[in-house]
């Protein structure tokens, strides 16, 4: 995996990867240009490829586990764009978070949105993988919350444009 610090960071985050299929011997685990937000998840299984049936679901193996050395970042599993948006496979949950402490295999859980099976080959660049802060809340019971111009207005609440 390279190490570089862009985007004007004091430090490079460091994470420990343990690599878990033989994929990664492939295809080393790298951010794809310089200034990349996401190192690339590839699908890790034997199999030559499997396929996902329209509206269906499949748990797709990364081939890897992570150890993020910093408090207070967590790993946050993305879609790719060209993948969602040519193929209609995207992260089923919206986002996956590895959380800190997870020390297990990443799996990424892809959904077919397209109308027709879509084929996922072994190896293949299905989801991203960034590191970001998080915070944890210290949560305190109330009677009433603030007041604002909004207030409890749902969805559409400020209009289309």
């Amino acid at each position: 995996m390279q190490d570089r610090n862009t985007q004007g960071a004091a430090e490079p985050l460091e994470v420990r990867v343990r690599f878990l299929h033989p994929v990664w011997q492939e295809h080393p685990l790298a951010y794809a240009t310089e200034v990349s937000a996401g190192l690339d998840l590839r699908a890790c299984f034997d199999a030559p490829a499997i396929e996902i049936p329209a509206g269906g679901r499949a748990a797709i193996p990364a081939g890897l586990a992570i150890e993020v050395m910093r408090p207070g970042i967590a790993g946050f599993v993305f879609s790719r764009s060209g993948l969602g948006t040519k193929e209609g496979l995207t992260v089923s949950q919206g986002v996956g978070v590895i959380d800190p402490d997870y020390r297990g295999e990443i799996i990424v859980s892809l959904l077919n949105t397209s109308g027709q099976t879509r084929t996922v080959e072994r190896g293949q660049r299905i989801a991203q993988l960034v590191f970001m802060p998080v915070f944890t809340a210290r949560l305190t019971a109330v009677d009433a919350l603030g007041e604002t111009a909004r207030g409890a207005g749902g969805f559409g609440h400020t209009g289309k444009v």
